[in-house]
Order: structure tokens, then C-alpha cells, then sequence
């Protein structure tokens, strides 16, 4: 196991074993998210027999779930193929051109699983670009609104060019201007992409965050 754990830790290995960490923060995180939220509103508003109400529960943690691991890998890996392509040196355009590549191929399907991930990162974009206030961060709750009209959906076309938009740019702030950032989407941010960074074990690496 020491053998094993010292190749875990080899420099050399990081960045890609990096990688596979990051699929798998990016899978556990869109479980404890989405199962939650999903079971919540099956409760409450679900249609329909439990059996019924536990398929919708399992599809939409699924596919949070899985578009998390898939955006985090491909990102990764995105970041790592224009670290070697510029000579080891990262860019300061790198993480948007790997955000925006990321959010198109994942998150640029319109469902609506994506249409609330996108709309969550989109609105914590909009944010970090208001100037900051001197006072520590408070949160008030948002009024209740009724809709009158019945709600259309985006243009699906659009819709992939504002995710790849909003995931490029929620990527450069991250790197460049985190503090910006809504505090609950920076420690979310922090657990995808930092926190996957390290590990000293095969335990650390896939089972246990640290």
C-alpha cells in the first residue's frame, strides 16, 4: 500500500490523476445537490405514484450528477492540453476557452436538469462583475413572485451559446477574480476544481475528499 500511495504522489502523475479526482468530486457533489432538491420537490409537487415520482428523483440526480463529473473531467483536461501546448505555462485566457468549450459540449443540451445549472452559474456571473460592498456578505430573501403567463423555454440554439458563455466566464473568475464570487458557488467551486487537486491516498483520491 505504501508503494501504491508513493505513486499516487508522484509529480509526474498529478495533473492527470487530477483528473479522475475531479470526476469524482464533481459526481458526489451533484448527488448531495441534486437528490435533496429533487426529492423535496417530488414530495411536494411530484405526479403520480412514488414509483413513478422515484424514477424522475433517480433520472434528474443522474444526470446532475453525471454533468458535473463530465464538465469537471473535460475541463481538466482541456486546461492540461493548453498548459502543454503553450510550453507548461498557463494563460490568462485558458480557463474561459476551456469553460466555454465545457459548458457547450455538457451543458448545452437543453433540459431541464441544465436550463437550472446554467441559469444558477449565469446569475452568479452577473454578480461578481457588481462592485463589492465593505460589508461582510448578507443574504435576503428574494420576494415572492407570481407568474402570470406560462413559461416558455429558451431557444435551444441560444440557450448552447449562453451555457458556453456563462461556464466560460464563471471559470475566469474563479481563476482570476474569485472574489467576486457568491461565497456558496465559491465553495462549491473550491471543492470541484481546488479540493481535487489533492489527495495522499487511494482513499483520499477516490473515497474520501481528504
Amino acid at each position: 500500500m505504501a508503494s501504491l500511495d508513493a505513486w499516487l504522489l508522484s509529480p509526474a502523475l498529478h495533473d492527470y490523476l487530477a483528473i479522475l479526482k475531479g470526476a469524482r468530486n464533481g459526481f458526489v457533489y451533484g448527488v448531495k445537490v441534486r437528490f435533496p432538491h429533487a426529492l423535496i420537490m417530488a414530495v411536494l409537487f411530484g405526479r403520480g405514484d412514488w414509483k413513478t415520482r422515484c424514477a424522475v428523483i433517480y433520472r434528474a440526480t443522474k444526470q446532475h450528477a453525471l454533468n458535473l463529473a463530465k464538465f469537471v473531467s473535460l475541463y481538466k483536461v482541456l486546461m492540461l492540453l493548453q498548459n502543454k501546448a503553450n510550453g507548461g505555462k498557463e494563460r490568462g485566457a485558458d480557463t474561459f476557452i476551456a469553460g466555454l468549450i465545457g459548458g457547450y459540449v455538457v451543458f448545452g443540451d437543453r433540459t431541464a436538469v441544465n436550463e437550472q445549472i446554467v441559469l444558477y452559474v449565469v446569475s452568479r456571473v452577473i454578480a461578481a462583475f457588481l462592485p463589492r460592498a465593505g460589508a461582510p456578505y448578507s443574504k435576503a430573501p428574494l420576494p415572492n413572485r407570481e407568474a402570470i403567463a406560462r413559461p416558455v423555454p429558451p431557444n435551444a440554439r441560444y440557450f448552447s451559446v449562453f451555457a458556453a458563455l456563462s461556464w466560460g466566464t464563471v471559470m475566469w473568475l474563479f481563476k482570476n477574480r474569485s472574489e467576486g464570487i457568491q461565497p456558496g458557488m465559491f465553495n462549491s467551486m473550491t471543492y470541484l476544481y481546488r479540493d481535487s487537486e489533492v489527495w495522499k491516498d487511494l482513499r483520499t483520491l477516490l473515497w474520501h475528499n481528504t
